[in-house]
């Protein structure tokens, strides 16, 4: 299980949460809202310094991470972040990518 945040989605962080670089970003699970890994469940995010993280990455000096007791939402596969152009905003993509 990886954790990939493309350039473009590093980007809309920055601009979204004012970032400039040593910040720590988490993906947490929450009950409900519109996700597409886990049915009933989707994904947050939170600006906040890790504990335990099982997958973590670097973007622009800011460093994207998930939580040990959020690993079974993506049930071992991989995670990448993407912005999608059209809608202007951040998506998550399950498993691998070419």
């Amino acid at each position: 299980m990886k954790l990939h945040i493309e350039t473009e989605a590093g980007r809309w962080f920055e601009e979204e949460m004012n970032l400039s670089g040593g910040e720590e970003i988490q993906f947490f699970v929450r009950y409900g809202g519109c996700g597409n890994f886990q049915s009933g469940f989707s994904l947050g995010i939170a600006q906040k310094e890790a504990e335990e993280p099982v997958c973590e990455t670097k973007e622009n000096g800011v460093r994207f991470y998930i939580e040990e007791k959020d690993a079974w939402y993506l049930d071992g596969a991989d995670m990448h972040v993407v912005y999608d152009e059209e809608k202007e905003e951040i998506t998550y993509v399950h498993g691998s990518r070419g």
